[in-house]
């Protein structure tokens, strides 16, 4: 069985966004030369997300209002989390979004279903942040 292992990075300048990394975890599972097994993404920062689902913008505002609604950003002083930071509803967001995804690689693609893309969701932005990408099989 073969391994392969990368970080990808993202430094994005809102407080919060979601960003189509599917190409790049294309890129990682042709350099890994993995034709069967599994792809794991995951967020490697509290406050950063990976999912699965479609590429509608539509649905990414929807996302966005949603969680705002769930937990909101302000007032900055409804959580007991912030003190040194404000990100509190970062936190509550990620968990909510979840952290990772796990992906079937068949015959060398990702084996998605109709309209399903790998998105890197950002709660709590301005600064660099992780996300590993772990492939095994043959």
């Amino acid at each position: 069985m073969k391994s392969y292992r990368k970080e990808l990075y993202f430094e994005i300048r809102e407080r919060r966004a979601f960003i189509n990394i599917t190409p790049e975890i294309n890129d990682c599972l042709k350099e890994s030369k993995i034709k069967e097994g599994f792809l794991l993404c995951n967020a490697m920062h509290i406050t950063a997300s990976v999912f699965i689902n479609d590429d509608e913008s539509g649905l990414h505002q929807d996302f966005e209002n949603w969680l705002e609604k769930l937990a909101p950003e302000k007032p900055y002083h409804q959580y007991r989390h912030n003190g040194y930071e404000d990100n509190a509803d970062a936190h509550l967001k990620r968990t909510v979004m979840g952290r990772e995804v796990m992906v079937a690689i068949t015959d060398g693609k990702l084996d998605f279903g109709p309209w399903e893309q790998i998105f890197y969701g950002e709660f709590d932005g301005k600064r660099r942040k992780r996300v590993l990408v772990k492939i095994i099989g043959e």
